[in-house]
């Protein structure tokens, strides 16, 4: 074995020793939450709107699978959170079996598929009872599946505080780990629909402000529907005031040309980065090694000219310790950044989960060793999963004849935000 594959498949041990550990942390917890339960009256609510291009599933207790459906459905969920004594800002407490204890855990009290007119009255309800009549729009990331994106929404909305109309905008995800060209395929057949949901949010005179959060791969849905909005529109609405991109996994150049189709009447931009994203860092080796947006290092050129002419805020995550082991969920995870962006939507300011994105380092460690999937490396990097996922093990059956394949070649007018412990208090709850 050469050097430079040795060097290959060491790198692909180390990684697989995370998964272990990563993926034992996940093994127990219950699928189908989404049945609802009796609520506990010391248990705090979030209802939400559901937009979504998921198919419907056979299991009540998950609602929509992964698959993609013909049409965009609706529905109105319920989620229960237990006391702030129960669980910690910025933790989403999964139930230890079914059905869950509202007393301690997130459960479901209410979930229902409602047809279109109802989600319009349901959305006009809502945001009545906003203060400023504002919409919170949630794109979720890779590796979701339904309830994966309810719950972190659910969580999003309550540790923030944030008092707009939550709408989770839902896309097909498999909830795979090796689902990666599938999951990002989906964000393009979603595109037309997110779009329409942008549309009538634009026509609604009810709704006087919309803001978005997207993570991840979410951020290509949400990037691509307001870039065809604004080529349809000739512009973007006054009304679309914020446009959060956290942990975008999205190519920088692809990034620069979307801003540049947006025209000049966009919303106020914030991008949060974590240059020791792990996941982005491997996302980066499959995308022909093009830095994603997500993880630059906003003070280095071009970037930070290029951000301070766009006028994009940059909130600075690296040096938080808070979220997974993989650092791509800080935003939601983090007590100081989920409380901020709460605040600052609420008094008008600007500001620009998801399971783990362990298919990020599957499929790119993969691509990585060399341009084709199955290569020893991909193995190696699988084989943890395959031991404890059952859609893994599912895959890798269709990888292991190509086990000993050949191993390829294979500015000052930025805001920046620096949330390093230490400045924390300064900067991030302001």
């Amino acid at each position: 074995m050469s050097a430079h594959r040795a060097r290959r498949i060491f790198k692909a041990l180390t990684v697989a020793a995370l998964f272990t550990a990563l993926l034992t942390a996940c093994a127990s917890r219950p699928r189908g939450v989404l049945q609802p339960v009796a609520a506990s009256p010391s248990a705090n609510h979030v209802e939400m709107l559901v937009a979504t291009m998921r198919d419907r599933s056979d299991n009540p207790g998950e609602m929509f699978s992964g698959e993609r459906a013909p049409k965009p459905a609706f529905a109105e969920i319920t989620v229960s959170i237990p006391p702030a004594n129960a669980r910690k800002v910025g933790e989403v407490a999964w139930p230890r079996k079914l059905p869950p204890d509202p007393a301690t855990e997130f459960a479901t009290v209410k979930a229902e598929e409602v047809d279109r007119s109802a989600a319009e009255k349901w959305l006009s309800n809502s945001v009545r009872r906003s203060p400023d009549r504002s919409v919170l729009v949630f794109i979720h990331g890779f590796n979701n599946h339904f309830e994966d994106a309810v719950f972190r929404f659910a969580q999003i909305v309550h540790d923030s505080r944030a008092h707009s109309a939550p709408v989770l905008a839902t896309w097909p995800s498999r909830g795979k780990l090796l689902a990666y060209g599938y999951d990002r395929e989906s964000t393009n057949y979603t595109r037309n629909a997110v779009e329409r949901l942008f549309q009538y949010l634009a026509r609604d005179p009810e709704v006087r402000e919309v803001s978005i959060l997207a993570h991840s791969m979410g951020n290509v849905l949400a990037l691509e529907s307001l870039r065809q909005m604004a080529i349809r529109n000739d512009g973007l609405p006054a009304k679309f005031k914020n446009v959060m991109l956290a942990a975008p996994d999205v190519d920088v150049d692809v990034f620069r040309s979307q801003i540049e189709d947006m025209g000049k009447q966009r919303p106020q931009f914030t991008l949060f980065v974590s240059r020791d994203d792990r996941a982005l860092a491997v996302s980066r080796r499959v995308w022909g090694d093009v830095a994603r947006l997500g993880a630059i290092d906003p003070e280095q050129s071009p970037y930070k000219e290029e951000l301070a002419a766009n006028n994009i805020t940059v909130i600075d995550l690296t040096k938080l310790n808070e979220g997974d082991r993989l650092h791509h969920t800080k935003f939601a995870e983090s007590p100081e950044i989920v409380q901020l962006i709460g605040s600052r939507l609420s008094t008008g300011q600007s500001l620009s989960d998801s399971r783990l994105g362990l298919g990020d380092h599957i499929v790119a460690a993969t691509a990585g060793a060399a341009h084709t999937v199955g290569t020893a490396a991909g193995l190696v990097v699988s084989a943890p999963a395959a031991i404890i996922d059952q859609n893994t093990r599912e895959n890798y059956a269709h990888h292991v004849d190509a086990l000993a394949g050949p191993v390829g070649q294979a500015n000052p007018g930025t805001t920046y935000i620096d949330c390093s412990k230490q400045a924390r208090v300064a900067q991030c709850s302001r």
